[in-house]
């Protein structure tokens, strides 16, 4: 008989910001990988970007880039928190549980590579394993990690930037031929050696980014320790303070950017804060959805937020697959000498998106998880898992009809 902590989460013991900061998070994703496929192969150093380009480059850079990554590490340190709670009040040995789903994650992070070069779900599987480390720490002990790490990030970015002057994506330019092959090996070929040129090979990926991930995987943790989310309506004076304490710590980061290059300051070689503002910026982003969402605006949009961020995994991968037969030799090939324009890379990644969005909603009245979440979760708690809903004929009407529009948690 399985425990109650290994059947689905029912609606009301949910956190529905959680899913719709999620849901939020993968729209970032899908927008960015998609338009790592439009640099592949781009000579930097020629490249030329007309307005329209220029214009949705910068919409990208400012809102998405690097913002969604954080965000899902963020989450993901929040979650970590409330699964192991959970597993050890079933009295299951949360160490050894938790070992075993990062396990299981790591080999579906090895399937998702052959995918998508830029796989993050390794990151989360190896630096998990490090934040298991800390699990017993306190709210106020994790924040203080936190922010160490966060001190320590802009030196550290400083150093490793020194360490290299190639860029990720260039590393990837003399297998580009293999994604432009018409065999599917080949294809999947490029994409495991680009994970490993893209992302371990590059200092900055390696190193830096793996500080950001733990910096955020700790402050997740703080925030689930204290309950944060589960009390958002009583805590929004802090989500006031946090959007506006954000909002103007970027402002005063764009106005050093600006004049770090106007007087040309050198002590950027040894402290960059790069990564401070892409911090803050995400955070400005969730307190704005907590802030919209506690207030009771744009309710529809975050429902569609809400049901596809339920199906996190399933969907990041779904993207990867569909990727590769838009772009690759394999499928369509529209990445080939770059034949379509950049807007066309953002609006496929929407395109998908929303589709994402009706499945998600479709395949949710009908079963517990997310296909790829119920594998998952059945390797993780080494037990079979029922995942179509039990609906007795009597209700089976009234359910199709509730569960169209997830209910909050």
């Amino acid at each position: 008989m399985p425990s109650s902590t290994s059947l689905p989460v029912q609606q009301n013991q949910r956190t529905a910001i959680l899913d719709i900061l999620r849901g939020w998070a993968l729209l970032g994703v899908v927008l960015m990988n998609y338009a790592d496929h439009y640099y592949l192969g781009l000579n930097f150093k020629t490249f030329k970007p007309d307005i329209g380009t220029s214009i949705l480059m910068g919409f990208g850079n400012v809102v998405f880039a690097a913002k969604s990554w954080t965000m899902l590490s963020f989450l993901f340190g929040y979650g970590f928190a409330v699964l192991m709670k959970n597993v050890f009040n079933e009295g299951i040995n949360g160490y050894v549980f938790f070992s075993r789903r990062m396990f299981w994650l790591f080999v579906l992070a090895i399937i998702n590579s052959a995918f998508f070069f830029g796989d993050i779900l390794k990151d989360y599987a190896v630096m998990g394993m490090v934040l298991l480390l800390f699990y017993r720490c306190s709210a106020k002990t994790a924040l203080y990690i936190s922010i160490g790490l966060l001190l320590i990030l802009p030196a550290v970015s400083a150093y490793v930037q020194s360490m290299s002057a190639v860029d990720g994506l260039t590393r990837l330019a003399g297998d580009l031929p293999l994604y432009q092959s018409h065999n599917i090996f080949k294809v999947l070929l490029f994409g495991l050696i680009g994970t490993y040129k893209f992302e371990i090979l590059t200092p900055g990926y390696l190193i830096t980014v793996h500080v950001v991930m733990l910096a955020c995987f700790m402050l997740g943790m703080a925030t689930q320790k204290i309950d944060f989310f589960n009390r958002l309506v009583e805590n929004k004076k802090y989500v006031k303070r946090t959007f506006w304490s954000t909002l103007v710590f970027a402002l005063l980061m764009v106005g050093y950017f600006i004049a770090s290059q106007k007087f040309k300051w050198g002590w950027n070689k040894y402290y960059q804060p790069g990564f401070l503002f892409i911090l803050s910026s995400m955070f400005f982003i969730v307190s704005s959805i907590c802030w919209l969402y506690v207030a009771g605006k744009l309710k529809r949009f975050f429902r569609a937020m809400q049901t596809i961020g339920k199906m996190t995994l399933t969907n990041y991968i779904t993207q990867n697959v569909l990727a590769v037969i838009l772009f690759s030799g394999f499928g369509f090939g529209l990445i080939l000498n770059h034949r379509m324009h950049f807007g066309f890379y953002l609006m496929a990644a929407l395109s998908i998106y929303i589709a994402q969005v009706n499945f998600s909603q479709w395949w949710l009245i009908k079963y517990n998880y997310g296909p790829i979440e119920w594998i998952w979760r059945q390797l993780s708690y080494a037990r079979r898992l029922p995942i179509k809903k039990q609906v007795p004929a009597s209700e089976q009407s009234v359910q199709e009809i509730t569960s169209v529009e997830p209910q909050p948690f």
